[in-house]
């Protein structure tokens, strides 16, 4: 039995930790793995990290999660290794990273976006400032294990020093979410979106081509979950919030999902989430032709790669008047989610890698 203490960032309503930890939970069990769990922050906490201003109520919040983390640690020797979702603190160098290593624990630190390149908040000048790219670059030198969720995220690593970093794909769990209803042309198309307010901002880099494909066809409709009151002239964006349960009901609406990027580095760190999760559900992805989703999607087969505002509309427009199109590739997406990112596979590989990372420590 390999006992694991994993630190994440966020609670269940918090995708990156969601994903990149709590979904493997039951499947690591099965494959010989005790894993305990403290999140950082509570559930009402992360409501609060979304909400703009309120700076008093977020340090008083983020001082509360810090009492927490610590104390979780004062039993750090009953692991085998402590599992770094993020980073253990959102502030301050690794220094407590480091003790813990001095006196013999076994650390990975797992990530899955490009966290060495500083982004402003969205909602908090203060939490700008805590953010240290080369806090990040620390860590992976600090660290026995660094686990990317992409390639070039893994890379980054090694090229920063890291004693040892590998990929781990995202899984994605098609028993939580149904397949599709066939795709047909009886019914309006609904083009969807899917994320957090921070970034629906990336739909404006797209805004023209959508509302030339508004205007052409008024019988589409246009769905956002997570965006807040994101408005955009000319296309009747329907909003909802994000929720663990609406976000299934809202796939099963969609049709086409997108998922435009910038084009820049940050955008190479991002591990599809988003595209995955529409394969999943059997609806076709149209997104940006950038890092990890140029692996992740087959163009034309699973769903559509764009780099061009004419790729956009060229594909938008395919995908809305052919149904068989859209048939066929929510088929092939669907199967190859099942096929590839299984989380019982997935988990299966982060259980053989605690072990042999453990293994490799104690030898030393």
């Amino acid at each position: 039995m390999t006992r694991v203490l994993f630190l994440t960032r966020y609670p269940v309503e918090g995708a990156s930790s969601r994903y990149r930890v709590l979904q493997y939970l039951p499947h690591l069990k099965a494959q010989g793995v005790q894993a305990d769990v403290q999140s950082f922050m509570d559930t009402p906490m992360y409501r609060l990290s979304l909400a703009p201003g309120r700076t008093g109520n977020k340090i008083a919040a983020t001082l509360k999660a810090t009492v927490r983390r610590l104390w979780a640690l004062r039993r750090w020797r009953d692991y085998d290794a402590l599992y770094l979702q993020r980073e253990l603190l959102p502030f301050g160098p690794p220094l407590i990273e480091a003790a813990l290593k001095k006196r013999g624990a076994v650390l990975f630190f797992d990530y899955d976006d490009a966290l060495f390149i500083k982004k402003a908040s969205r909602y908090n000048r203060i939490a700008t400032a805590l953010r240290s790219a080369d806090k990040t670059r620390d860590l992976f030198r600090l660290v026995h294990c660094v686990v990317a969720g992409n390639n070039w995220l893994r890379d980054a690593a090694r090229e920063a020093g890291a004693a040892r970093a590998v990929t781990l794909e995202v899984a994605e769990d098609t028993g939580r979410i149904p397949m599709h209803a066939p795709h047909d042309n009886d019914t309006p198309v609904t083009i969807g979106w899917l994320g957090s307010p921070s970034t629906v901002k990336y739909l404006r880099f797209i805004e023209p081509v959508l509302q030339r494909v508004a205007q052409r066809y008024p019988q589409v409709r246009w769905e956002i979950m997570g965006g807040n009151d994101f408005r955009m002239d000319g296309v009747d964006w329907q909003l909802s919030d994000w929720s663990l349960d609406g976000e299934v009901a809202a796939l099963g609406r969609f049709d086409i999902g997108l998922m435009p990027l910038p084009a820049e580095d940050w955008a190479k760190g991002k591990s599809g989430g988003k595209a995955r999760t529409y394969m999943a559900a059997g609806i076709v992805p149209v997104v940006s032709a950038i890092g990890y989703n140029t692996e992740l999607i087959h163009h034309g087969e699973t769903g559509f790669l764009c780099e061009t505002p004419e790729d956009w509309e060229t594909h938008l427009v395919r995908a809305i008047e052919d149904a068989d199109l859209r048939q066929r590739v929510a088929l092939a997406a669907r199967a190859e989610v099942e096929d590839r990112f299984d989380p019982a596979l997935i988990a299966a590989n982060m259980a053989a890698l605690l072990r042999d990372v453990v293994d490799d420590v104690e030898k030393r």
